[in-house]
């Protein structure tokens, strides 16, 4: 009887940090992972809006992201659909869950701050070395201040989203308690993105 006792409390201390490190490991590589299938995403529909045509697109987990365009008539508005998309497709999504009060909404909130973070820091950090999606901002047309307005504003909005999500991953003093359906269904759309982009290799 003492080892069943023993054995219930052993059970009931690591599920709780079993469940966190599930739900926090798979929403930082899932968000890693779908932020650069939101904004390659962008760069094809800024493509096929404007005539042109996708030849090939890379998301390889372990790659930087890319979309080849042939025949671009519209260089400038493709190079800007990948950020601008890849910034209000996310955030669309977590209002939606938000108002739906969908179970796991504040991991879309975290998806749609991670969004807007790294792609305010591509866009305004890379402007100093002009580095992919930035050089081709300023060959066509773009002012440094534009890079730099983008990328303040949506740094500044992904980390007013981040602010206070660590309660509903379990951190802090004021931590919930971690849903095993969620914890388990981030980790099934991160596997999900990984063969997505296991698919869309190199």
């Amino acid at each position: 009887m003492n080892i069943r006792l023993f054995r219930n409390v052993e059970i009931e201390s690591v599920s709780p940090l079993f469940l966190r490190a599930i739900l926090i490991t798979a929403t930082i590589v899932g968000s890693w992972l779908g932020m650069q299938a939101v904004h390659e995403l962008g760069h094809v529909l800024g493509a096929w809006s404007t005539g042109g045509e996708v030849s090939r697109v890379v998301l390889h987990p372990l790659s930087i992201s890319r979309t080849d365009v042939s025949h671009n008539r519209s260089p400038g508005v493709v190079v800007w659909a990948g950020p601008i998309v890849g910034v209000l497709l996310p955030v669309a999504a977590w209002l939606v869950a938000a108002f739906t009060r969908m179970p796991g909404a504040f991991v879309l909130r975290f998806f749609a701050g991670f969004c807007l973070t790294a792609n305010g820091l591509y866009i305004g950090l890379g402007s100093f070395g002009q580095v992919g999606d930035c050089r081709e901002m300023l060959r066509h047309g773009s002012q440094l201040w534009q890079l730099w307005l983008f990328g303040l504003l949506t740094v500044a909005a992904g980390v007013w989203l981040w602010h206070g999500e660590g309660r509903h991953f379990g951190l802090g003093r004021a931590a919930e308690p971690v849903s095993p359906k969620v914890a388990y269904g981030s980790l099934a759309i991160c596997g999900i993105l990984i063969v997505l982009g296991l698919r869309l290799g190199r």
